[in-house]
């Protein structure tokens, strides 16, 4: 093993790595660029793209005008979910209100309902939604039948029987029941910025290194230095060892960082093997740069290979599975995801992490991980030599 070592990182190669580590080093932005965004993005990312909807501007229609109106209000308004924003007269003042943005849902609490609840009937309500924005619309009904769920069991401990429901989701006539008790396995806190946080991740480490590699390699054409190395005694290969290493390295130590981030800030727990997620994200980073020398070889300036670079990133992002679930997808788009290294990073992540699932669970994203960066490899080093000759 030491002999194949010291083959590979000859006294030529460990030159040339100790040039491109001094030009690294002259090329301060580059190396901030390496860790500092990342870490930023990671940390933005991970608190803004969050599925939780807070303070949701509520509209009130009370025709009841009734003690037990204004408690439903009251329980409606004071969790965080929902904020009063005003009363209206009409159920149709409440949908101009909608429609022009002023609120985002509303309570239509009807007349007779503080008559029904007296009377042991059931008691229906109207909840309005603005489902422009489907998500916010989908996590407001649910926490409007939370609350409605809750205030049936403060009805209980009174001794009133009647069970307020929302018109929208179930049938007032039906008397039977079923009662749903779910346990949430892996994150019972059900803390969305896990499953964002670890989906970034990979999405950091494929596109910074695509984007850095094919920056860095277009740079040496353009100051022609590409020529130089070819009048040195360095093979191609030898070359090629060169240029990737340094920024493995770099990228490395962004990935190490980045973890510290994701344990530390979002405290995601860590069940699995660090051998495992760490051997993930070197394939992850080889990935990246390989698809950058790709871009790269096919780029001839830099800002060719940063557009190029924008049309690759997109599609890489959107089928990934990261920020999204797969089954979110439509079924002809969800076969497309094992083609694509930042679905299988961030499923090997999110397994070892929170499951701590090992390698008889995830070797199908290990394999899928493992061809996709050799076929990236080898195209890589195939068009830099082609290149270079």
């Amino acid at each position: 093993m030491r002999k194949f070592v010291d083959r590979i990182f000859n006294n030529r190669v460990r030159s040339l790595i100790r040039k491109e580590f001094n030009q690294i080093k002259r090329d301060r932005r580059l190396a901030m660029s390496l860790i500092l965004p990342p870490i930023l993005q990671l940390t933005l990312f991970g608190f803004a793209l969050s599925a939780t909807v807070n303070n949701i501007r509520m509209g009130i229609v009370d025709e009841s005008q009734t003690a037990e109106s204004r408690e439903l209000t009251s329980i409606l308004t004071e969790s965080k979910s929902f904020r009063l924003s005003g009363y209206y007269f009409s159920a149709d003042q409440l949908g101009d209100a909608i429609s022009q943005g002023k609120v985002d849902a509303g309570v239509v609490i009807p007349y007779d309902y503080a008559r029904n609840l007296a009377r042991g009937r059931n008691a229906t309500i109207q909840v309005l939604l603005n489902a422009m924005n489907a998500n916010t619309a989908t996590i407001s009904q649910g926490y409007a039948e939370g609350v409605i769920q809750s205030y049936n069991a403060i009805l209980r401990t009174q001794g009133i029987t009647p069970t307020v429901r929302s018109i929208a989701t179930t049938n007032p006539a039906e008397r039977g029941r079923i009662f749903l008790r779910p346990d949430y396995l892996f994150n019972p806190g059900l803390i969305d910025s896990w499953f964002i946080v670890t989906g970034v991740f990979g999405l950091l480490l494929i596109l910074n290194s695509s984007f850095v590699a094919s920056a860095a390699m277009v740079k040496e054409r353009e100051t022609g230095t590409i020529e130089q190395l070819l009048m040195s005694p360095a093979t191609t290969t030898e070359i090629i060892i060169a240029k990737i290493t340094p920024l493995f390295v770099l990228l490395s130590m962004m990935m190490l960082v980045a973890l510290i981030v994701i344990r530390v800030i979002f405290h995601v727990p860590f069940h699995g093997s660090t051998f495992f997620l760490i051997g993930g994200g070197a394939l992850c980073i080889l990935s990246g740069i390989s698809l950058g020398t790709v871009i790269a070889t096919f780029s001839k300036s830099a800002m060719q290979a940063m557009l190029t670079t924008f049309f690759v990133n997109p599609p890489l992002s959107s089928l990934s599975g990261a920020l999204n679930p797969v089954e979110a997808m439509p079924d002809w788009m969800q076969p497309l995801t094992v083609f694509n290294p930042v679905h299988h990073f961030a499923a090997i992540v999110r397994a070892s992490m929170m499951k701590g699932s090992g390698m008889g669970t995830l070797w199908p994203n290990f394999l899928g991980l493992g061809i996709f960066t050799l076929m990236l490899v080898s195209i890589s080093v195939w068009r830099f030599r082609k290149q270079l000759s």
